[in-house]
């Protein structure tokens, strides 16, 4: 039963994952139609014009428009040593080798596609690219850790521009990781760190981007991982690790214009600021530590389940920020489970350990927080801050959010959430769909 439940687990999240890439582009907001030709008669022609309003509410219509291919199609390879920094004794040497894991190398095989340059969306957006990767590591002990394979998203662009050939980049990653050897109580039980086959994998990192040639891109950088199954099975003290990067990019249709500055630069739409309404519906499931006294904590051998709701008022500032408060209602059903120490008699044996739930009232909490977005094409990052104004026992105290909003449609999305307490306790996994109300987003045309 508990293969059959790890099982359906997995298969949810792969679903998600998988699903995200012809999703994605159907939500997208920035769109390459034909458009009819500019009076302006150049490689790259672009007009900004205020539209009438429709009814999808959108005020103004940039274009950018390239007589070529829309976007640059491009292929790299990443060699990402690392330092794994010790957050748990497993790491810090008590395994079965008794020796500190102290670094990692990874292998990185990387889909993207990148806004043309001189388009509206290269300059809104500093020339951003997405796309689909594929890593595998290795931590230098796989009877005990193993060598991952990983799967995931990622999108990025530019900070600044040094030079016509340099520039500083920002990229993140989100995915999923298979392949691990997780924590067993008769073969693996020193392994603290991992519990589960599959992790969810989490990248963020800053680089030089050198431009070689009209096909060749060079990078060298810096990074941090995060790797955990988001509270979904014990034990998940979950691995972090910090290192450098050097990579490798083939631009395949990149043209020698591309690579020159334009002389004359589109003219940027003036952003409609105006407020949103996002609707998100989430469910879950969790496992929970128990308190026994007032240090000792042991793991419940159930699984809980969570669902729960924000509905978030936001000023649209500009085109790549929106800040609000959200109501957030949440049913946590490990909220203020208890357990209760038995006293066994001298040479008797211990019973199973029971754990008790409270009543629903001590289940659902309702709080309020301040939201900040970074918006993107297709993908929106956002972070939360809040505080239950309803909630008894595990659900007071403040709380925090990191989200990847994915779109879907223009009024669509899907969630993909993590909800921290007090800033160090993992709480649960937010997976979910989003409703936009009342958006006004210009559409960008490139």
């Amino acid at each position: 039963m508990r293969h059959k439940m790890s099982s359906w687990k997995g298969i949810t999240l792969c679903s998600i994952l998988c699903f995200l890439p012809g999703t994605a582009l159907l939500g997208n907001e920035v769109f390459h139609d034909s458009l009819p030709e500019s009076p302006v008669h150049s490689e790259y022609s672009n007009v900004c014009s205020e539209s009438s309003h429709n009814g999808s509410g959108c005020s103004f219509v940039c274009w950018g428009h390239s007589k070529g291919k829309n976007f640059i199609h491009r292929l790299g390879i990443e060699a990402r040593p690392s330092y794994v920094i010790p957050t748990n004794p497993f790491l810090e040497g008590e395994n079965e080798r008794w020796k500190p894991i102290q670094s990692s190398i990874a292998a990185h095989l990387k889909y993207s596609f990148q806004f043309r340059p001189n388009t509206c969306a290269d300059h809104i957006y500093g020339g951003a690219y997405q796309g689909l990767g594929v890593a595998y590591y290795s931590f230098g002990d796989k009877k005990q850790l193993g060598d991952p394979i990983t799967f995931y998203l990622f999108q990025g662009a530019r900070i600044a521009r040094i030079t016509p050939k340099l520039s500083l980049n920002y990229e993140w990653n989100f995915g999923l990781s298979t392949g691990w050897q997780p924590y067993d109580n008769n073969y693996n039980f020193y392994n603290g760190a991992v519990g589960s086959r599959m992790n969810a994998y989490i990248n963020a990192g800053i680089y030089f981007n050198w431009t070689l040639s009209r096909y060749f891109d060079l990078t060298i950088g810096g990074d941090f991982t995060h790797f955990s199954n988001g509270n979904t099975k014990f034990p998940n003290a979950g691995i972090n690790t910090t290192g450098a990067k050097i990579g490798l990019v083939y631009n395949f249709n990149r043209e020698e214009a591309d690579l020159t500055q334009s002389l004359s630069k589109p003219s940027i739409a003036r952003f409609p600021r105006h407020i949103s309404y996002d609707l998100v519906l989430f469910g879950s499931w969790r496992r929970k530590g128990v308190y026994l006294g007032e240090d000792r904590q042991i793991a419940s051998p159930g699984v809980y389940p969570v669902a729960g709701f924000n509905f978030a008022p936001m000023y649209n500032v500009s085109y790549k920020f929106r800040t609000g408060v959200s109501l957030d209602g949440v049913y946590d059903g490990s909220a203020n489970v208890y357990t209760k120490d038995v006293i066994v008699e001298y040479g008797g044996s211990a019973s199973p350990r029971r754990f008790y739930k409270p009543g629903i009232h001590q289940q659902l909490a309702l709080g309020v927080s301040g939201r900040f977005e970074y918006v993107m094409p297709y993908f929106t990052i956002g972070i939360g801050l809040g505080t239950n104004v309803l909630g008894r026992g595990d659900l007071r105290g403040l709380y925090q959010m990191l989200a990847l909003k994915i779109a879907i449609t223009r009024s669509s999305f899907l969630h993909i959430g993590y909800n921290l307490q007090d800033f160090q306790t993992p709480n649960y996994l937010m997976l979910g769909l989003g409703f936009r109300f009342h958006n006004k987003y210009p559409k960008v045309r490139h």
